[in-house]
């Protein structure tokens, strides 16, 4: 997945806008998600091997917020031989586009369906895996239980819910230390503060993260028996959901 380096905000802007999955973020998103969320490889990686325990022949497998395809192309590399079909979904065109272009380069038997929508429309059914990876903190806080609900309807008896999302913290002190601990992260890969600066702005009013205990009471109102994290690294972690 070719991507140019992310330097959106290098620039100083006299006024910051909110943040947009538009063609500028698609075309440096491989290289800006990499330099931004630590342990996204393992994530992506992890998802795959997910599949390749959960995924059940002739089932649908669903990436809500597939950007430019990674978790879907870990996922249909680990699933081939049982009849699966892939859903991968985004609101933007930009990144379907070159989710798009990202799975032509590969040749697989399982086919992708890929949808430009919105995900809180797509009707989940005869599903054994459910992915939203970093999606679901983007959308209001009032949408996201009935997500939830439609995930948990179209999930077979023992499929599987990944969720990874960056979380918030209540305790001052722990959230002031891990935002300290991400920080240096991307200042290590090269961010600048007035990039960093710029982003978290950008970013402000359309992430609204939830903390861990909000997810997991939200996640088992809706029925899944079981639930845990998988990986956390500082303030971003990923969980299972099995219905």
């Amino acid at each position: 997945m070719n991507s140019s380096q992310d330097n959106l905000f290098a620039k100083q802007y006299e006024h910051v806008s909110d943040f947009q999955f538009d063609d500028k973020v698609a075309g440096v998103f491989n290289d800006m998600i990499r330099r931004s969320v630590p342990g996204y490889g393992q994530i992506i990686n992890t998802i795959g091997d997910l599949a390749q325990k959960y995924a059940t022949p002739n089932s649908k497998i669903y990436d809500l917020g597939c950007s430019l395809g990674a978790a879907t192309l870990s996922i249909r590399r680990r699933v081939e031989g049982r009849n699966c079909q892939i859903i991968a979904i985004d609101n933007s065109e930009s990144m379907i586009e070159r989710c798009n272009e990202n799975l032509s380069a590969y040749v697989s038997e399982t086919p992708v369906e890929l949808v430009c929508g919105d995900i809180r429309d797509i009707k989940i059914e005869n599903a054994s895996l459910v992915v939203l990876n970093f999606t679901m903190q983007f959308l209001a806080p009032s949408d996201r239980e009935n997500l939830l609900k439609n995930i948990y309807q179209g999930l077979l008896p023992g499929g599987l819910l990944v969720l990874s999302e960056k979380l918030y913290f209540k305790e001052e002190k722990i959230q002031s230390t891990l935002d300290d601990l991400h920080l240096d992260f991307k200042r290590a890969n090269g961010y600048s503060e007035l990039e960093i600066s710029q982003k978290r702005s950008s970013l402000e009013n359309v992430m609204k993260p939830d903390t861990l205990i909000e997810h997991e009471n939200r996640i088992r109102a809706q029925g899944f028996s079981q639930f845990s994290v998988w990986f956390q690294c500082f303030n971003f972690a990923s969980m299972v959901a099995i219905k």
